[in-house]
């Protein structure tokens, strides 16, 4: 049995297709504190997708109600 190799690059537009398509979340959490007294708090959550993609994950949970109802 032969082992073959492919060797296949992709290009850039066709990684951002799949970002897009896939979705890709980044999720951080800093925290610096000094001597136990807390300094810097940070907390974020990066969210990359096509409208369409957040639409249907969004929806399966139940972040569209939300942004729905008015304040």
């Amino acid at each position: 049995m032969a082992v073959e190799k492919v060797n296949s690059s992709s290009s850039l537009a066709e990684v951002i297709d799949r970002i897009l398509d896939k979705g890709i979340v980044i999720d951080a959490w800093v925290r610096v504190s000094l001597v136990g007294i807390e300094l810097l708090a940070i907390e974020a959550r990066v969210v990359i997708a096509s409208v369409e993609t957040y639409l249907k994950y969004a929806e399966a949970v139940g972040l569209t109600s939300q942004a729905a109802v008015p304040a």
